[in-house]
């Protein structure tokens, strides 16, 4: 029998990636997931159980009944501009969550736990290559959730011999390649989906947050990574832990940074479309440049980005935009 893993937010974007990365690796993921954010149609590739990190006993019950060898982590509320409006529900939902979740899982005996954290947890650095030794200095309540479910990990390690590996990243972009899952929020707040959505006419113009930015084209710079990419990083993680290499953090990027007017002339070139857009002023929360230095997933876990060229994720993205929407 595959050995059970318990995925947190297996009906969202990243998490429904890595449920169909988890199963070609041998392992059967079961999705925890409260369906606020996620699509039960995304739920394909294993077990659902529906429920709400909030709710100890559901856990306990997921727990008690798949006996999960691990958990991987992604489920959490991830909308920056929000977490600066509503930080208490940032704060609430993602670290009250989150410490119910690593005390289940401790007292149901599961010690290895892979966690989707964020280059939030950085704040605004700008022209600095960020790698896993930066400082912290988050600057929403967003970044500031995911850095202190990051030591609560740390502190239940020391109390509890819980093993983690943590994964901060960056921009991720694309979708399946064979479109059996994507990318699809209710609202829409990524940068390539919502010009994709400009360019099928199904939104206006695509708005551009901010054009005076201290940057070649005055654009904000991003590192984007493909989804799919990122998950095969998470279950390198999670064979990491298997092997008893201990606990680590790791940085998911590409090491190199585009523009938002660098994305869309390259969505250009892929669909042979123009771009509507307009230009709007900054969002509070939005930083000017985040980068990744990733040598150490590279160098340790054996990680290949293969596919995180803006040309392949955005073809990714433009065909499951095409073709796989989950209903509304």
């Amino acid at each position: 029998m595959p050995e059970h893993v318990l995925v947190t937010g297996g009906a969202g974007y990243i998490g429904s990636h890595a449920c169909k990365a988890l199963r070609a690796a041998g392992f059967a993921p079961v999705t925890f997931d409260n369906l606020v954010t996620g699509w039960k149609e995304a739920v394909k590739f294993g077990p659902f159980a529906q429920g709400d990190l909030l709710d100890r006993a559901r856990l306990d019950e997921v727990f008690a009944e798949f006996k999960p060898v691990a958990v991987m982590h992604f489920a959490a509320l991830s909308q920056v501009g929000e977490s600066m409006s509503e930080p208490g529900k940032y704060w609430r939902n993602n670290v009250s969550g989150s410490l119910n979740l690593i005390e289940a899982a401790v007292d149901a005996g599961c010690q290895n736990f892979v966690f989707s954290s964020t280059c939030a947890t950085y704040g605004d650095q700008d022209n600095v290559v960020l790698d896993e030794d930066s400082s912290q200095y988050p600057i929403n309540a967003y970044g500031a959730s995911k850095r202190a479910i990051e030591d609560i990990l740390r502190d239940f390690e020391a109390s509890n011999g819980l093993q983690h590996v943590i994964f901060r990243y960056f921009n991720v972009a694309g979708a399946d390649p064979e479109s059996e899952v994507g990318e699809f929020h209710q609202p829409e707040t990524h940068l390539i989906p919502l010009m994709l959505d400009a360019i099928d006419g199904k939104r206006d113009a695509l708005t551009i947050f901010g054009t005076d930015y201290d940057t070649p084209d005055g654009t904000c710079i991003r590192d984007y990574v493909h989804v799919c990419d990122l998950v095969d990083a998470h279950v390198l993680g999670l064979k990491w832990l298997q092997d008893g290499k201990g606990s680590r953090v790791f940085n998911l990027g590409t090491g190199s940074g585009f523009s938002v007017r660098e994305v869309i002339d390259h969505s250009r070139n892929v669909t042979n479309r123009e771009v509507p857009y307009n230009e709007g002023g900054r969002r509070a929360g939005d930083c000017t440049k985040l980068v990744s230095g990733s040598s150490r997933a590279v160098s340790e876990l054996g990680w290949s980005p293969t596919r995180s060229t803006l040309q392949e994720m955005i073809a990714d993205a433009w065909r499951w935009h095409q073709t796989g929407h989950y209903s509304e």
